[in-house]
């Protein structure tokens, strides 16, 4: 049974693309389970990551996710891993694959890693092992840059934990103190729903009493302020809380 890798000292990978927006993964097994720990895994690193369970929807999902990297099982309904890696590598020439298999055999290593596959793991495996190999795929192929200890970074929006300096795009942005420890909680959390109370209890502590109305007044001074005049980055899912992610753009 596959290991949670073991956090990071600062919680946050190191790892970015080069526009600081997450590192994108396409996480392609048939075992659900399985799957579902290795995309757990993958998030806590801050990265990006989509799921498939089978060669045609994984190859649908690589045209429109475009993803930095594929961990790929050799073994899958319909298309199997081989023939999903052929036509990838029509479509994304470049993307580091890392092949995942059952199989012990040698033969099957050098048959996927003829492929093309950048490398390979056997089942069963520790999910560290998972997130170094990618991590190493990802530096070698050199579509991530390094971000600073003390930066938060969400698409184009830059947060400085150190100097407690913003900016979007480049443009510094004023925040007052309780305005930046919420924006600082969000980006923590990226693409994460945050419930109002879990805002609360992060940002006012304890024992602020429960004013779940002053959540919507902060988002709202937030929006102002790195939404304004942009495409959104923070948005409300009505019933569950906030959310920060990188702005869509057309």
């Amino acid at each position: 049974m596959p290991v949670p890798p073991t956090p990071t000292a600062n919680g946050r990978s190191e790892l970015s693309r080069p526009d600081g927006s997450p590192v994108r993964v396409l996480v392609v097994d048939d075992e659900s389970a399985l799957a579902e720990l290795m995309s757990m895994a993958l998030r806590y690193e801050g990265w990006d990551v989509r799921t498939e369970s089978d060669g045609n929807a994984a190859l649908r999902a690589a045209a429109e996710f475009k993803p930095d990297a594929v961990v790929l099982d050799i073994v899958l309904p319909g298309l199997d891993g081989l023939e999903v890696l052929s036509r990838l590598r029509r479509e994304i020439p470049d993307v580091p694959v890392l092949f995942l298999t059952g199989k012990d055999a040698v033969e099957d290593r050098i048959a996927g890693l003829t492929a093309g596959g950048d490398d390979y793991v056997s089942k069963p495996f520790g999910l560290e092992e998972v997130v170094a190999r990618l991590r190493g795929l990802l530096r070698r192929a050199g579509m991530t840059a390094a971000r600073s200890e003390s930066q938060l970074v969400v698409g184009d929006l830059v947060l400085d934990e150190d100097s407690h300096e913003v900016c979007r795009a480049g443009q510094s942005i004023h925040l007052t103190a309780t305005e930046f420890e919420l924006l600082r909680y969000l980006m923590r959390n990226p693409r994460r729903v945050l419930s109002k109370a879990q805002i609360l209890d992060r940002v006012w502590s304890y024992d602020f009493g429960g004013q779940a109305n002053v959540v919507e007044l902060y988002i709202s001074y937030l929006r102002r302020k790195i939404d304004a005049g942009r495409a959104p980055m923070i948005h409300t899912r009505r019933g569950a809380g906030y959310l920060i992610k990188p702005a869509e753009t057309a």
